[in-house]
């Protein structure tokens, strides 16, 4: 199989703390890999990593099945980053950045400038001074820039802060394009599970610098795909219930009001039935589907470690 970005056993460690631990993280040739994980888990770490901002302590990385080292200048160009904030020449303008940034890469398309623009749909500011742009506006911008060059493999940290709900819908349609049109590999990291989801072929869960879980999209459909949600004021009540007159183990508390059942095949009637002869208030029972923050959530409860 070929991985664009493969890690072994990498390690960072600050002042004796370890911020990425061990991780072997596998991320294949054109697919969109959504890194997930809460603020201080290991994330942008381990992104500054395979940019080759910051070394290892441990530990190998490899892209495009090259190891990665102080003069992997070559490796570098074939790739685009965001990493934590983009910065500018706040007194240029949005196109002057682009071109300078073209000229130390070594890059002379003179109309990729003007179609990466197009691409986040910054077209008609081009020429204003980045020090006038909203924090959104530099977001699209740091894209545009990180796609000027035509790159195979894009690494972007956190890519939608700072956009509105049509910016975040714009830019989710660019990466299905940047993919499935251009070819070009991303590992995007979010807080925004719900954007993940929708683009996401293969995810990986990263907490306190571990990786808890590497599973595509596919799997975490397939695996208990849908639940019953009951939302009652006796929750305790409820679950006693369930669990002592149903038979039904597999099931979660969520907060004090609601309860999920996983795998049932208890006929949801009959769940009624029995939860209201117990003289147990419902006030809705509803069938849904897992989202990636219920699969997110369960994966941080449960911490367990995937091979």
């Amino acid at each position: 199989m070929s991985y664009i970005l493969k890690t072994v056993n990498l390690t960072k460690a600050f002042k004796g703390r370890e911020a990425v631990s061990s991780v072997n993280i596998h991320i294949k040739k054109g697919e969109i890999y959504g890194f997930l994980g809460p603020n201080g888990s290991g994330k942008t770490t381990l992104m500054r990593m395979a940019a080759n901002l910051i070394k290892p302590t441990e530990g190998e990385i490899e892209i495009f099945g090259d190891k990665l080292t102080d003069k992997s200048y070559e490796v570098l160009k074939r790739m685009g980053t965001i990493i934590e904030t983009p910065v500018f020449y706040e007194k240029l303008t949005a196109r002057e950045n682009l071109e300078l940034h073209c000229e130390y890469m070594g890059y002379y398309d003179k109309g990729a400038v003007d179609k990466a623009f197009e691409l986040v749909n910054l077209k008609d500011i081009e020429k204003k001074p980045v020090k006038e742009f909203s924090l959104g506006m530099k977001q699209r911008l740091g894209i545009a820039r990180a796609i000027t060059t035509k790159p195979e493999f894009l690494m972007l940290d956190e890519p939608i802060n700072g956009l509105d709900p049509i910016g975040i819908r714009e830019v989710r349609n660019l990466f299905k394009i940047l993919n499935k049109e251009y070819g070009i590999t991303l590992l995007i990291s979010s807080h925004i599970l719900g954007e993940i989801e929708q683009i996401a072929d293969t995810i990986g869960v990263i907490n306190n610098g571990r990786l808890l879980k590497q599973v595509s999209m596919e799997s975490i459909r397939e695996e208990d795909s849908e639940y019953l949600e009951i939302t009652t004021n006796n929750c305790k009540g409820a679950a006693y219930v369930l669990e002592n007159d149903l038979g039904i183990t597999n099931f979660r508390v969520i907060e004090n009001n609601c309860i999920r059942i996983y795998g049932s095949s208890i006929p949801q009637s009959e769940l009624s039935k029995t939860l209201i002869l117990k003289d147990i208030a419902i006030d809705s029972i509803n069938r849904k589907d897992v989202s990636l923050e219920d699969y997110f959530m369960k994966i941080l409860n449960g911490g367990g470690i995937s091979a």
